[in-house]
């Protein structure tokens, strides 16, 4: 597209500001003139090529624009009849330059970048007009019937809006424009208004309201005035937008650059922690993501905003406006844009929504963050720092590829917000069950290495290895190095010794604790092995479950941390959670930073919330998607079997088509 800006008029109504200058350099503040404006604006909103005719002072306007060094190509058209001329006769000499999509201003015209990137996007050929502005005695007016414009004039007050000179126009539009203007001009009409060759011309252009926003020609000297307060305030308007991105490419700029002509931009980052709940964890820590945007030009201000939720911040910083696409009307971020709406009208501020356009670029970036995620150098640290985050993160487990796919992509938007699982946990019982084997460690490491591959190569979550008693220590050294190559965040081991024994069955079958010295050497000699800092070995302790009492619990809970322990699990087959309760109050009292971890199977009442402020750190879902896969499989099979069809089967069925969109890469 091309804009064509029209400066081959006088001025004279200017008076004197005009008499050793065009009216177009007119300062609106100290070093922006209004020609200067609007070149930086339409620069700024991707237009490369600017036609520009001239009357008067045509060499000033030539050198001018050259010293702004813009990202513009200019074509310069002198109309040397302008004392006897209107610009109907400007456009029909800069006729030739004129092919294509066009943007036509006249030089005179102050508008918010708004309007200028309302007009862009608009579908329809279209001419700023205002339904909230009185129409002016001789100003233009547009005329409409059936919704679009039938005439433009000053003469007209009937069926009409106030309407300034700014049109965007399409390639077609604009020809049976231009053929009208050239006829006009081939017959000497050329002392008229474009728009009276428009009126006889059978074009299709809608109207733009840009309601109160700053759309203005500036014709004398009060005019000035006028705009010069309207850009003061402009200037001093609060706007503020939020992201989550840690990474930026063209589609992020462009909304930044349209945003700040709106005024004065704050712009909000998403916390890790609310980035990491709501899409994925990201690459780039809070504080690094909010320095990429405050390098960018026109970004006035840039603070963490620590909820998804905009209510806190909004109150805080009372911006006159919030900018956001428009994608949340619908879906689960609908509540929140109601609150945001409820919160800016309890103080008089707007919403601005821009069309939201899925930029196929950002697509290609998330896949690239999410193979990085997914590299074991990047993986292995992410439970730590998810922990630092928010005090209390969940693990379900998952024991094949398609398990993973659930676990890391199934996301509960609730009320504005967003839930999903923080880790995996890759269970020695429901790998054993998933091929078939009795949980007594009889599937060998190899194998149970091999689950998390599949796990690594089709997710990013951070992954618990449940590592049973650890076995011997001269293997478990070796574990730990393996795991750690893997990519796995932590491994917990459990403090008995000898064939291991499913710990809901409790006392009911031979179990054996190590003693507290050998299970203490153990866990320091996996500490020395380890080569990174970020991963964690985590104690299970099996005190309560063969009930050796709470001091034995306790004391094996301190003596474990003392030799290097990064975590205690404390483990329980009641269903009352009275025991394990107990024993987080009594730890806490003395210890109140290592992470503690619980896997509330049987005790399974107790909220998130609740364990979080009791004190727990991670809990885990052991085994319940293991134990939900086997009956509905069952069913399926004995359904078949009883029906000798698979018809009355597929009532309960996920059709192929969505179990395939699992998987990365299908369509």
């Amino acid at each position: 597209m091309k804009a064509l800006i029209l400066n081959s008029g006088q001025g004279t109504r200017m008076g004197e500001v005009t008499a050793a200058q065009p009216k177009c350099l007119t300062e609106l503040s100290p070093g922006e003139t209004i020609l200067g404006r609007q070149l930086e604006q339409l620069a700024n909103a991707g237009i490369a090529e600017v036609v520009i005719t001239t009357g008067p002072f045509g060499d000033a306007i030539e050198r001018y624009c050259e010293g702004l060094h813009l990202s513009l190509t200019y074509t310069f058209v002198q109309n040397t009849k302008y004392s006897d001329t209107n610009y109907i006769y400007s456009i029909y000499c800069a006729r030739e330059h004129l092919e294509g999509d066009i943007l036509l201003l006249h030089g005179d015209l102050v508008f918010e970048s708004e309007v200028l990137w309302q007009a862009l996007y608009n579908e329809s050929s279209c001419m700023a007009v205002s339904s909230a502005q009185p129409l002016p005695e001789k100003d233009f007016k547009a005329v409409l019937q059936g919704g679009s414009i039938v005439k433009v004039g000053v003469e007209f007050f009937k069926d009409a809006l106030a309407a300034q000179p700014m049109y965007k126009l399409s390639a077609a539009d604009w020809r049976i424009w231009l053929d009208k203007i050239t006829e006009f001009c081939g017959v000497g009409r050329t002392d008229c208004y474009a728009e009276n060759a428009l009126n006889e011309a059978d074009c299709h252009i809608m109207p733009l309201d840009v309601g109160s926003m700053l759309c203005r020609e500036v014709d004398c000297q009060e005019d000035l005035a006028q705009v010069r307060l309207a850009l003061e305030r402009l200037e001093n308007r609060s706007v503020y937008m939020c992201f989550s991105a840690d990474m930026l490419h063209s589609g992020h700029m462009a909304i930044i650059r349209r945003a700040a002509g709106l005024g004065r931009l704050t712009i909000g980052v998403l916390s890790d922690e609310t980035v990491a709940t709501y899409k994925r964890f990201p690459l780039l820590p809070c504080q690094e993501r909010m320095a990429l945007f405050a390098g960018i030009k026109g970004v006035a201000q840039v603070i963490e905003q620590r909820e998804l939720s905009y209510r806190d911040t909004l109150l805080e910083q009372r911006p006159d406006i919030v900018v956001h696409g428009d994608d949340w009307r619908e879906g689960f971020q609908k509540p929140l844009r109601q609150e945001v709406l409820e919160t800016l009208a309890a103080y008089g501020g707007r919403l601005v929504e821009f069309p939201y356009a899925k930029d196929v670029k950002y697509s290609a970036m998330e896949q690239r963050s999410r193979a990085e995620l997914s590299l074991p150098d990047s993986r292995r640290g992410r439970l730590r720092k998810l922990l630092g985050m928010k005090g209390l993160i969940t693990a379900m487990e998952a024991h094949d590829g398609i398990s993973g796919l659930i676990v890391e992509n199934t996301v509960i938007h609730d009320s504005g917000g967003v839930r999903s699982f923080d880790a995996m946990w890759v269970s020695s019982l429901c790998d054993s069950t998933a091929k078939g084997k009795p949980d007594i460690e009889l599937v060998d490491m190899t194998s149970r290495f091999r689950t998390i591959d599949d796990l690594t190569e089709v997710t990013t979550k951070p992954i618990i290895f449940d590592g049973d008693t650890g076995g011997l220590t001269e293997h478990f050294v070796y574990t730990v190095r393996s795991l750690e190559k893997m990519g796995v965040s932590a491994v917990i081991i459990e403090d008995k010794q000898g064939l291991k024994k499913n710990s809901l069955f409790g006392t009911e079958v031979r179990q054996t604790q190590a003693s507290i010295e050998d299970f203490s050497a153990k866990i320091a000699a996996g500490k020395r092995a380890q080569k990174s800092a970020d991963f964690m070995i985590i104690a299970r302790i099996e005190s309560l479950i063969l009930e050796q009492g709470m001091d034995d619990a306790l004391a094996r809970a301190f003596a474990f941390v003392q030799a290097g322990a990064d975590g205690i699990m404390i483990h329980s087959r009641r269903k009352e959670p009275d025991e394990i309760f107990k024993f987080v109050d009594s730890f806490r009292k003395s210890n109140t930073g290592t992470p503690l971890v619980v896997v509330p199977t049987s005790f399974n009442t107790v909220t998130e919330d609740e364990w979080k402020t009791r004190g727990v750190n991670i809990v885990i879902y052991a085994n319940q998607l293991m134990r939900s896969q086997v009956p509905a499989m069952q069913r399926t099979a004995e359904t078949i079997l009883r029906c000798r069809r698979a018809q009355e089967a597929d009532d309960e069925l996920m059709p192929f088509k969505e179990i395939i969109r699992l998987v990365p890469g299908e369509i």
